[in-house]
């Protein structure tokens, strides 16, 4: 009978069927059936305040599944998951359990890995229950309670390769379904008891309960007052290639995921967003039933990372810097750039397929702790934070938090693990990041985007000149134009730099990079220490030979290991301290650079701990092929102070002590070179393309080949009128995109589409898309005489 139950409701297709189902079976309608959710009625709160994202929470229920995964083999391996011989991290864990994880990046492999847990869709497409299967550890009937069924419990806090550790990820995923219908069903993993199964659901309040009650609870099955459970070996649940026999298995009924149909692609990428590097793949499945022509119905997630690595019609390039602080610990950046075009599309087409494929949750800055996402930042901190506008669309970042210490960790990420809390350590680590990110090869990135146009400004000096004379002398806009000729003049009266010979560039020889390193030195290494300022920052350099990409490809990547073996101090106290006693952050804040065409780059900066005169002995080791290890010793010596230059006034952004954008034109035979080299989409419908660093604006690109300016000329009658008509669309377009600028930025209006308000668009976007419409048109047909002659009429 039991079975037959549990038959009937793991058969429902949408919350509409299991509707029908308690209306009509005995059990199910039964009120003294159901009881709440961790013995608590006031449970709504608990449950509804996790993931605000339906994926977020998906992703939640995936990782209880690796969790339970790793569980299993531990116990099989005959490890207790708390004692201090169990592995100490999820890596490890892998690295010890499942001896066959270096081959995960060969197809089949990795596909039969992935069977151990499945994403399978069920039902009708606008209407998906989604059943995710997992062949882990499973729970006895008697413990569904205190598991699946607890809030708060801290069952895994002293399993360390685990990553749940509150038993909350079993709940953040029911109020995305719509009823909250969400049946659980497991047997142990060694076969023995029963096979339980229970239906959680979102309480139905009573016309008597509607006027008593504030809120309504979530509640469970029970029958008998007892987990319903029934003997079986095997049940046929229609899993890829097997039958269910142990483990754990969870239907979510008309799950709520907008902008998501198909599992085996849609889902995927968005699953690959939110799990970076998953330590186990997962696979996602599709039926013929709801995509009869669709060829692909079952695919792998195994992370965003290696869709980065192997996507290389998209990914122009990638590095990594791992730093070593005092503040937090331990962190890896690594940063995606895309390329700004690719072959046979044109930029509009490139963006809207990179935003399609690896931001459909906006997310450009990503913080992961073992593979999984927990918050994010958007594009907004590329554009305010770094002030790199021309990448926004083309930079995916993600921070590994795996290693940082715990008391700075606890105090980012919310406990639903989806996003980052609004605090002080937050901010702390953003301001860390966007000092370090605008002095690493990022910098060189977005300069050479920006420079790599070869296009000739115009001299806007006359332009601004013969404007300003018929201006207000009191007005704002007067004081910024005589503020640009002011700083022009200014720039003319500097000293010309003297010139230096010219001589012959040293012929580069081209590097061949080596899958592993054969060497590994310190340049111009010297016989005495190497001296680091007290406060300053020392950086050295190392040749190797290795590929840029061996500390962050996922198969066999290497690493660089700097430790601390000798500490002399100049104090009071005198002698020797091994390097032992303090880890290398807490004497040294480091940051290691991933190699670049045979250079590798380490930056030290003394803590306070250290004063002048300390001499420290650092070894630097990077692993090879194999075992194999090179290592180099540099002694280093903490000196005074570098005498500090007076520091140049900060550059506020600030409309008061800037000059004008440079105006750029450019005609169709240059539209190749702008979009190619910089990603600025230049076709037929551009009027103009703003380019800002932040919120100063740097250039703007006007296109003297428009369709509005070109269906404008057709109508003039001599070389004499087309002239001067193109002088005036050059004005009237560069000044009302300027003035559109900087009222937008003073009043500091926050820009977002209608169909997703947390995505920003910053002003330079929002000024093009005003242009690329109607406005410039208006501009060009109608001049303020014509404009009040027609108001008169």
């Amino acid at each position: 009978m039991l079975k037959a139950l549990f038959e009937s409701i793991y058969n429902c297709k949408t919350e509409l069927d299991v509707d029908k189902l308690i209306s009509v079976d005995f059990h199910l309608s039964k009120a003294e059936n159901w009881f709440p959710i961790g013995q608590n009625e006031s449970n709504f709160s608990i449950i509804e305040n996790q993931q605000s994202n339906p994926i977020a929470a998906l992703v939640e229920k995936v990782t209880n599944s690796i969790d339970a995964i790793l569980m299993k083999k531990c116990i099989e391996a005959g490890l207790d998951p708390k004692a201090k011989n169990a592995p100490k991290s999820m890596d490890e864990a892998v690295e010890l359990f499942f001896v066959d994880n270096k081959n995960w990046d060969l197809n089949s492999t990795r596909r039969k890995q992935a069977e151990d847990i499945q994403i399978i869709a069920d039902g009708p497409t606008r209407q998906s229950s989604v059943i995710i299967y997992d062949n882990g550890e499973g729970q006895h009937p008697e413990n569904f309670e205190s598991t699946f069924l607890s809030l708060m419990r801290g069952n895994k806090n002293e399993i360390h390769f685990v990553q749940g550790k509150y038993n909350m990820g079993g709940s953040g995923a029911i109020v995305f379904c719509g009823k909250g219908y969400q049946l659980i069903a497991s047997k142990r993993f060694d076969g023995l008891g029963k096979f339980g199964f229970t239906l959680v659901r979102e309480h139905p309040l009573s016309k008597d309960e509607l006027e008593i009650k504030k809120n309504t609870w979530y509640e469970y099955l029970k029958i008998d007052n007892n987990i319903p459970s029934f003997d079986t070996t095997k049940l046929d649940l229609k899993l890829l290639n097997r039958e269910f026999t142990t483990g754990t298995v969870i239907k979510m009924y008309s799950y709520q995921m907008k902008g998501v149909s198909g599992f085996a692609q849609d889902l995927n990428q968005n699953l690959n967003e939110f799990l970076f590097k998953p330590v186990l793949p997962v696979f996602t499945i599709d039926t013929k039933e709801r995509y009869p022509n669709n060829k692909v119905l079952e695919t792998t997630v195994y992370g965003l990372q290696r869709r980065l690595e192997e996507e290389k019609d998209y990914v122009e390039d990638w590095f990594s810097e791992e730093y070593e602080d005092v503040l937090f610990g331990k962190m890896k950046v690594t940063c995606y750039l895309f390329k700004a075009k690719q072959d046979g599309k044109t930029v509009k087409e490139t963006k809207a397929d990179i935003q399609r494929r690896f931001f459909k949750n906006n997310m450009s800055t990503l913080f992961s702790m073992n593979g999984q996402v927990h918050g994010h930042y958007t594009s907004e901190f590329i554009t305010r934070g770094l002030k790199y506008n021309l990448l926004k669309d083309y930079l995916l970042i993600n921070v590994d938090c795996t290693k940082m210490k715990y008391e700075f960790r606890k105090d980012l990420f919310m406990a639903s693990r989806d996003r980052l809390k609004n605090g002080a350590k937050a901010e702390e680590l953003r301001d860390y990041l966007r000092k370090k990110l605008t002095k690493s090869k990022l910098d060189e990135i977005n300069k050479r985007r920006k420079d790599s146009i070869g296009l000739e400004s115009e001299d806007t000096s006359e332009l601004i000149k013969s404007f300003a004379k018929n201006l207000s002398k009191d007005s704002d806009l007067f004081k910024l134009l005589q503020n640009t000729l002011k700083l022009e003049e200014r720039a003319k009266e500097k000293p010309e730099k003297k010139q230096t010979l010219n001589r012959p560039a040293k012929e580069q020889v081209p590097f061949k990079p080596e899958r592993f390193p054969s060497f590994f030195k310190l340049q111009h290494k010297a016989n005495s220490p190497i001296p680091v300022p007290v406060g300053g920052e020392k950086t050295l350099r190392f040749e190797t030979d290795v590929e840029d990409h061996y500390f962050d490809r996922t198969d066999n990547p290497g690493d660089l290991q700097v430790s601390i073996l000798r500490v002399k101090r100049t104090d009071s106290n005198g002698g020797n301290e091994k390097g032992n006693t303090k880890e290398p952050g807490e004497l040294l804040n480091i940051i290691k650079s991933s190699p670049d065409k045979g250079t590798i780059k380490i930056t030290l900066n003394p803590d306070t701990d250290l004063r002048q005169g300390d001499e420290i002995e650092i070894q630097a080791s990077l692993k090879g092929a194999g075992e194999d290890f090179f290592q180099e010793i540099v002694f280093l010596k903490i000196v005074d102070p570098e005498q500090k230059k007076e520091p140049a006034p900060e550059e506020t952004e600030s409309f008061d002590n800037i000059g004008l954008p440079e105006l750029v034109k450019v005609s169709k035979e240059q539209w190749d070179e702008v979009e190619i080299k910089s990603g600025i989409s230049m076709n037929y419908d551009t009027v103009l393309a703003p380019v800002a660093s932040g919120d100063i604006l740097e250039k703007i690109y006007i296109n003297i080949d428009s369709n509005v300016f070109l269906n404008y000329r057709k109508k003039l009658k001599n070389e004499d009128q087309i002239i001067v008509a193109q002088k005036r669309y050059i004005a009237a377009v560069y000044f009302h995109s300027l003035f559109l600028y900087m009222i937008t930025k003073k009043k500091n209006y926050r820009l977002s589409p209608s169909d997703n308000i947390e995505e920003e668009i910053t002003v330079d976007t929002y000024i093009s898309d005003v242009f690329d419409s109607y406005y410039s048109d208006f501009l060009l047909n109608f001049g303020m005489e014509q404009l009040m002659g027609s108001l008169e009429d």
